[in-house]
């Protein structure tokens, strides 16, 4: 417990947003595959925390969950996002996270550097038995919450980026609606527990509004 650090500031990086009003409709959001999905209805019965479960236990295997699934996604398209095609860890035209090492300095990095970072991150926490605990009778750490926040604000960083810049890729997959059905999930999952800042999910906005007037977000 006491071993366990901030992180927030570390890999928070920082968005440089940069709007253009004649920027095309990304594909994520037009007709049909907005709409796709594999789940009909919306999450509300799934992220609602169980009786007589611990919150934290219950936060923590569905981090786990997420963690290992967008890193299947992105697994998927890894061939394509290259420090060639993805020079910078991008989420639309003319907006790109920096990455903030140990010292703060922030500085660009191709996005499957940034990536990678972010994964490996993720897997070190959750293979520390300080932050993750398994074994009876260890606790959660207090910034437990905390750090699953963390967590969710670079994981919608890796969606944002495989949406606005791979999302054709999915489509020739036919992973789209499976894509949507994690993002919705997730973004529900984030709401029930006060996971994710407006800040954080504003290259993401216009999705989830669309998922929001479908019924699909709780």
């Amino acid at each position: 417990m006491s071993g366990f650090f901030n992180i927030s500031g570390k890999f928070g990086g920082k968005p440089k947003p940069k709007r253009s009003s004649s920027a095309a409709r990304p594909l994520f959001l037009c007709q049909p595959y907005c709409n796709n999905s594999i789940v009909k209805g919306n999450f509300k019965t799934i992220v609602q925390l169980p009786k007589h479960v611990d919150i934290n236990e219950w936060l923590a295997a569905n981090v786990f969950d997420f963690y290992n699934y967008i890193n299947m996604f992105n697994g998927s398209i890894s061939e394509f996002c290259t420090a060639r095609d993805c020079p910078t860890m991008s989420a639309g035209s003319n907006f790109e996270y920096l990455w903030m090492d140990g010292q703060k300095k922030s500085s660009k990095v191709p996005a499957p550097q940034y990536i990678d970072f972010v994964m490996t991150w993720i897997q070190t926490l959750i293979n520390d038995e300080n932050t993750f605990p398994t074994k009876d009778g260890r606790e959660f750490p207090s910034t437990f919450q905390q750090t699953v926040r963390a967590i969710f604000k670079q994981l919608t960083r890796v969606f944002a980026h495989i949406y606005h810049s791979h999302y054709d890729k999915m489509l020739s997959l036919c992973q789209e609606a499976h894509l949507n059905t994690l993002f919705a999930h997730f973004v529900s999952f984030g709401r029930e527990f006060d996971l994710l800042d407006k800040r954080d999910i504003v290259q993401l906005q216009d999705l989830i509004d669309t998922m929001d007037n479908n019924g699909i977000l709780c």
